[in-house]
This record gives C-alpha cells, structure tokens and sequence, in this order.
C-alpha cells in the first residue's frame, strides 16, 4: 500500500489540521503516517491557544516514522514557528519523496497560526526541498513580498515563489476575481483550474486540498493530472461540507461526488434551457427546474434556483443562484414522485397551454392532469397533486398538468430521470 506522511498540527476540532489530512489521504485508498507538530485548542469558531511541541520530540517523530516506513510522499501544514521548520527540513532533505508545502499561516476564523521567522524559514528551509508549493493569495503575498489584486499579479508571485526555489507553485485563487481558479506554475507554463464559488469559507479546505495532491503523486499521478483530479475532489467536498459548530462548516475530506456531481448537472441544463426556451412559456409566477440526489428524502436533498426563471421581454432570465432546499414548490414534486419510483429525480414548470399539452401527448409522452377543485383541505397542492396524477395513470408520467383555479396559475410539469431527460422531452414539443 502506499504511504503519505503528513506532518501538520492537530484541530481539536477535527474539521482540518492533521485530521482532515488522515481522512483525505485514506479516502483515497493510501495510507497515512502523521507526525504532529502543535496541539491547538480551536473549534469552527476560534482559535484558543497553540502548543507548540518542542522540536527534539517533532524530530524523534519524523525519524521513528523514517527508520521504518517506505514514505511515498509527504505534506507539511502548520509548522508554527521557525524552529519547527528548521527541524522538518532537516530530516525531509535527506530522504527523495516528493513533498507538498501547504504554508499555513492563518486559519479559516481569521486566526493566526504561526510566530517570529515563519515565513523566513519557510522561503529559505522547505520551497527548496518541496515538489509544490500550495498557497492561498494571502500567504502567496507573503512568501513572494509582492500584492495580488490581479490575475498578472498572481502570476507574479508565482514566478517569485520559484525564483526562491519551489519546483511547482499552485496559487489558490478562492478570494480572487469571481470565480475561483487556482493557477499552477510548472515547468515554465501557467495552467488554470476553474470551479464553481461556494457560497462560503470552509474549514479545513486547504489541508484536504494539499493532502488529495499528496495522496496523488503517492499514487504515481503526473502533477498536472494529480492537481485536476484534486481540485475536482476539493470542490465535491465544498458541496459536501457540513456543519458541527457554531462557526464555518466544514470540509467534506472523504471524497464523494454525488453533491456536486447533481449540482453540476443541473447548471450545465439550466444553461443549455436558456439557450433554447422561448420566453412566453414561462409561467406568470415563474419558473423553476431541480434535480434531486439519489434516495433523496427531503428538500434539502434538491437542489434548484434560490428563486425562479423569469421573463424580461421577449428574454428569460434567472437572477438568482442554485443551491440545495431553496425551493420548497419543486422539491415537493420530486419528493412525491420519488416515494413511488426511485429513478424519479428531476423536474421543472412551463406555461400551460392546450397547444404544449396536445404537443407531449403527440410525441408519445404519457401525460396525467389533476384538478385543484378536488384538492382537501390542509394539504400541499404540489403533493397531493402529484400523487393524484400518479396514481390515476397508475405510474410516474412524463408530464403532469391542472388547469388551475382561482388565483391559481394553471400550469404543466415535466418529471424526468434528469434534467437531460426533461431537456429531451420539452425539445421534443417545441420542435414542433
């Protein structure tokens, strides 16, 4: 099995520090040896006090691990101090495996996590022995002594960053621009990684991120190839993140895509809608598409627009974003159609006309009609008349539609797989 060594400070509160590097690195079927640094008192919130180990004993862990273990490769995170540095480099420069530097200065609450000659140290001891740099703006200004406003400053430091000696430099772009894209500096070229901004900080997102980078030169991965697949697993984990505390959610380190797998799905069909979907089938009160995850139970499992597709003239328009259980209409009918066949996942509303109904029905498309007059008291239209469409066809259609009733819009919903599935099925109507 393959081994990653990572040498960092401990999170009491488990959501970055030593830990996230432990459940990141295993996450990828490697193992990982850790040699902590400081023991911290910190939870989402705040940092409350940092013991520093002292540097004899951080040696004596390094060497024990060294003297035994084939190391594939190694991380550094929080070092703290100039001493600890000094310590780390000296052991590291006698051994061959790559290293990644993660050079944490202050954590995701704003807190300080380093003294005196830090950043010294750092430049002079551990960019020379590292295979890649990993900083966010913040510390890439720091160790290079230059200001980042730009996407040509960012690529200034990087170059200062191997002027002073690191192989490869991975400026992570997060508080940068609009959308967040890290630039990688390697063998003389840029190459840029773009995600999708979240709409918050997470902790414990740069130890995970430089530990997947780890894990996946351990594993024999090019760099190029290693920083692609790693920035794709950070991402999924900002989509996975959670909360325990008070304070910032944390990372999602055990890698899964399902979250941003859904997410990244429907906004590639939301843009793919408004490139072919006439205005005058937007409903009045708006529209809306979602797509659930699989064995979703609630809406916080759904993920839709925030608002709703609107019309401007003779243009649509969306002015808000996607997120998960932001809208409580379609979710109800997902989750309905859900609880009577699993592979039900997505939905959206179009305008009702008679035209677009007799549309889906001439294509073949099974379509099921409830009527709001028939409605009880107390319940929730979209379930009720989703199950009732249901269960009058006797299985989920491809379309549900009412002819509405007073102050209610009448209005047609397309159920599908995904939401390439209800694309399918509305270009079929409207290539009429």
């Amino acid at each position: 099995m393959k081994v990653v060594l990572s040498i960092a400070g401990s999170d009491s509160s488990g959501g970055a520090g030593i830990q996230t590097d432990v459940k990141a690195i295993a996450s990828l079927g490697v193992h990982p040896c850790t040699v902590v640094t400081c023991v911290t008192a910190q939870n989402t919130e705040k940092v409350d006090s940092i013991y520093p180990l002292p540097s004899t004993e951080i040696e004596r862990q390094l060497v024990s691990v060294l003297s035994d273990i084939k190391i594939d490769a190694a991380k550094t995170g929080m070092l703290y101090s100039a001493d600890i540095v000094e310590s780390v480099a000296k052991v590291l420069e006698r051994n061959e495996f790559p290293v990644v530097v993660d050079p944490v200065m202050v954590a995701t609450t704003r807190s300080s996590l380093g003294s005196g000659d830090l950043t010294k140290a750092l430049i002079s001891r551990l960019l020379p022995l590292c295979e890649i740099v990993t900083p966010n703006i913040m510390e890439a200004e720091s160790l290079s002594g230059l200001r980042i406003e730009n996407d040509r400053d960012a690529e200034a430091a990087c170059e200062r960053m191997h002027d002073l000696g690191a192989k490869n430099v991975l400026l992570k772009g997060g508080h940068l621009g609009e959308k967040p894209v890290d630039i990688l500096l390697t063998d003389g070229e840029f190459k840029r990684f773009s995600a999708e901004r979240f709409k918050e900080d997470v902790h414990g997102s740069g130890c995970a991120f430089s530990a997947f980078i780890a894990g996946g030169l351990a594993l024999g991965m090019e760099l190029e190839e290693c920083v692609r697949e790693s920035k794709k697993m950070i991402t999924a984990g900002f989509f996975n993140s959670y909360r325990i505390g008070k304070g910032f959610s944390v990372i999602q380190s055990r890698y899964s895509e399902d979250r941003y797998s859904v997410w990244k799905e429907l906004d590639l069909a939301l843009e793919e809608l408004k490139g072919f979907l006439p205005a005058d089938l937007v409903p009045e009160v708006g529209m809306n598409i979602g797509y659930a995850l699989p064995f979703a139970s609630k809406p916080s499992e759904v993920v839709a627009l925030k608002g709703r597709i609107v019309r401007v003239g003779e243009r649509i328009d969306t002015p808000s974003h996607m997120d998960f259980g932001t809208s409580i209409h379609i979710s109800k009918i997902i989750l309905t159609a859900l609880g009577f066949d699993h592979t039900s996942r997505a939905a959206l509303n179009v305008r009702f006309s008679e035209e677009i109904v007799e549309g889906f029905k001439h294509h073949g498309l099974s379509v099921s009609e409830f009527d709001r007059s028939e409605e009880p008291e107390g319940v929730s239209t979209m379930e009720w008349g989703t199950e009732r469409a249901i269960l009058d066809l006797g299985r989920i259609p491809d379309v549900v539609f009412d002819r509405g009733s007073i102050g209610k819009e009448p209005m047609v919903r397309v159920l599908g797989k995904s939401p390439s599935d209800l694309l399918t099925k509305l270009k079929l109507v409207l290539a009429e």
